[in-house]
């Protein structure tokens, strides 16, 4: 088993890891550089993005014919851990949910036709994009056959109606994917569809107040009215829409998980720097066992996840769908990053609590991790159907050849 990186993927990472220190991480201190929702502001960010554009930092993860680096899941994991060592990190090199997930999907899934229309403005930094499956109950959420939001056909156009809700980043958005109901076929009822923000027939009910900080475009509610969308932008064939989730959630649930490894370790990194500068009762807070075995712990709880997120990613590109090694990233390191931030801020004591540092945005924004993408239990529901049906074949190890 082989854990190097090529060269190549180290030179990214290297060129990452400086750019986000000299450049981005100056404007966490800077309240002008914060928006309403404690996001970094627009014009900050478009400044950012220049510069990432034009030292060849701008989306690593699509194919070169795409506009991308061809970096694969396993380049991605060490350059997405880098980025996230800032809160504001991601978004800068266009590697932020949801245009992440939207724009990898929209590479594996969209004709040429629809790369060009729908796939190349995200790619280009000229639009901000969305994906709107999630519904209020009693629709669909998790379990994606309960969808309640209709597309009825009529002629060469299908007619949406219904409701979305936590729909990520949908206030700034100008292309959408969009989840609806077809037909009741248990497997192939449901299609997806692209459609544009200034096609009438819909609107933004909401943007629902959250407990952290919010992604560009809020956490909205949406209302479809009567949304007229063409058959030509269907994504995949009516009826592939469950498909069409599958190839998308998988990835971008792993992709969380990478960057969420890297606000870990930046909430290490903090409390380790607190702790060797902190005297109490006569020594430094670092010289204490319980201080140790707390940051030995986290350490050791990082790498674990390090290594699941790794596996993951080369499974996917070796071609596999990675199902439950995704999963298991996914419970770990959403929980490792809510207890990295808890534990910093219990070592930093009342700085850790403040907004000095930003431990308690990352404690804030943390929560929501264990619930993005699928709730832990689901996830451990589906890890068990997978024990069920493999036994013992679970833990098998791939032989070559």
């Amino acid at each position: 088993m082989d854990f190097t990186i090529d060269p190549r993927t180290e030179e990214f990472r290297r060129r990452i890891a400086d750019f986000v220190e000299t450049r981005i991480m100056p404007l966490e201190q800077a309240p002008s550089a914060f928006d309403a929702h404690e996001n970094i502001s627009l014009d900050s960010l478009a400044d950012l993005r220049a510069g990432s554009r034009a030292e060849g930092l701008w989306c690593l993860q699509l194919k070169p014919e795409n506009g991308g680096q061809g970096l694969g899941r396993a380049g991605m994991a060490v350059c997405y851990e880098e980025m996230n060592r800032s809160i504001f990190g991601p978004v800068v090199f266009n590697a932020a949910a949801p245009d992440d997930g939207n724009m990898m999907v929209l590479e594996m899934a969209a004709t040429p036709k629809q790369r060009e229309r729908w796939l190349m403005p995200i790619v280009e930094g000229k639009v901000r994009s969305s994906f709107a499956m999630t519904e209020p109950h009693p629709g669909g959420g998790s379990d994606p056959s309960m969808m309640l939001t209709t597309a009825e056909r009529r002629g060469d156009r299908y007619v949406v109606r219904g409701r979305k809700w936590f729909i990520t980043g949908a206030a700034e958005a100008q292309h959408f994917i969009l989840l609806a109901r077809t037909s009741d076929d248990p497997r192939k009822g449901l299609t997806a569809f692209l459609f544009d923000r200034d096609q009438p027939g819909w609107r933004i009910d909401r943007r629902i107040p959250i407990m952290g900080p919010e992604e560009h475009g809020g956490h909205c509610e949406l209302v479809f009215e009567g949304l007229e969308i063409p058959a030509e932008n269907v994504l995949l064939e009516e009826g592939d829409g469950l498909k069409l989730t599958q190839m998308r959630l998988g990835p971008a649930r792993l992709t969380h998980c990478m960057r969420w490894l890297g606000l870990s370790k930046r909430c290490v990194e903090i409390a380790r720097t607190y702790a060797a500068e902190r005297f109490a009762f006569g020594s430094r807070l670092s010289k204490r066992e319980s201080i140790q075995m707390m940051l030995g712990d986290l350490a050791m709880k990082i790498e674990i996840g390090r290594l699941l997120v790794m596996k993951a990613a080369w499974e996917l590109d070796r071609g596999g769908y990675a199902q439950k090694e995704v999963s298991m990233a996914k419970v770990h390191v959403a929980n490792l990053l809510h207890q990295a931030s808890d534990t910093a801020i219990q070592i930093c004591g009342a700085r850790g609590y403040s907004k000095d540092t930003v431990l308690e945005w990352i404690y804030r924004y943390a929560r929501q991790a264990r619930l993005v993408d699928g709730a832990d239990e689901v996830h451990k529901m589906v890890l068990n159907r997978r024990l069920e049906s493999e036994g013992a074949g679970f833990w098998r190890w791939q032989v070559a050849g």
